[in-house]
């Protein structure tokens, strides 16, 4: 999140001096390509490159420098899950930085109980089913990080998550049934935080808009960063910025969200659905 505003931040000084991205680049020693990637923040920042480009964008006083250079070397710093670098995808840790920085997430999903919303033993069975060929400390480090991503709702301001989840993920049992009477019944107890919304879309719904499988969407509180859609797949993740993607994918959730039962009677459903395990 801090790498973007960085960027953006670096691409409006150096559009407000009329400066290209090819001078831009000579200026550091590298290509307008380098130059690209930092302004959407897709990669970390040197210090002597951002002092450099301070000194062509025309920032020059030394307060002004100072702030904007201990800016970038926060952006820089690893985050927690860097610490689950050997078990986590790069594709997913990008992920994890944008949804700790999130002020919104709301999401759909087909298979699984969301995974902010996952017990550990719960969750325990999810990566082994993704990871069966896993040993024990790989599992054990998958799992954790896990309960660790969890940490966001804790805090003194966490997000506001608003959840849509398939009844095909309450009704399938994973772990065995008393793993899933625990999960459903912690799934109760996040609904009735007050930042958390969940519906459930029920069979009798019949067919819906998101037959494309599961996704999320990012909102943030900073209006340099755009919205955001994710899309995670087998090996990978699909990022999408744009703004027409992104406002297909808001106006697919906005039609899951009538389409499902409303908050009170998902509580009901749920409910409902622990009575039978």
């Amino acid at each position: 999140m801090l790498r973007i505003v960085v960027g953006t931040q670096l691409r409006r000084l150096r559009e407000a001096r009329k400066i290209t991205r090819q001078t831009a680049g000579y200026t550091i020693r590298a290509s307008d390509a380098k130059i690209s990637r930092l302004e959407l923040g897709r990669v970390g920042f040197k210090q002597r490159d951002v002092a450099d480009l301070l000194t062509l964008y025309g920032v020059t006083d030394p307060k002004e420098r100072e702030a904007f250079l201990a800016l970038a070397a926060q952006a820089s710093a690893p985050g927690w899950w860097h610490t689950y670098r050997d078990v986590l995808p790069g594709w997913f840790g990008n992920y994890l930085g944008l949804e700790q920085a999130a002020s919104v997430i709301r999401n759909y999903e087909v298979q699984f109980v969301p995974g902010l919303f996952q017990i550990e033993d719960y969750a325990r069975t999810v990566v082994m089913l993704g990871y069966p060929g896993a040993n024990a400390d790989d599992i054990d480090q998958r799992v954790a990080l896990r309960m660790a991503r969890q940490e966001v709702l804790a805090r003194p301001d966490p997000p506001r998550v608003w959840a849509v989840v398939d009844e095909a993920a309450l009704r399938r049992v994973v772990g065995g049934r008393e793993v899933m009477r625990a999960q459903l019944e912690h799934l109760c107890a996040m609904a009735e935080l007050p930042n958390v919304t969940l519906q459930i879309l029920q069979f009798k719904a019949g067919g819906h808009s998101a037959a494309g499988g599961p996704f999320s969407i990012l909102r943030f509180s900073d209006p340099d960063i755009q919205d955001m859609a994710y899309l995670e797949q087998l090996t990978s993740a699909l990022y999408l910025d744009k703004a027409t993607d992104v406002d297909n994918y808001v106006m697919v959730m906005d039609r899951l969200s009538t389409e499902a039962a409303s908050p009170e009677d998902s509580s009901e459903i749920l409910a409902g659905i622990l009575k039978e395990l």
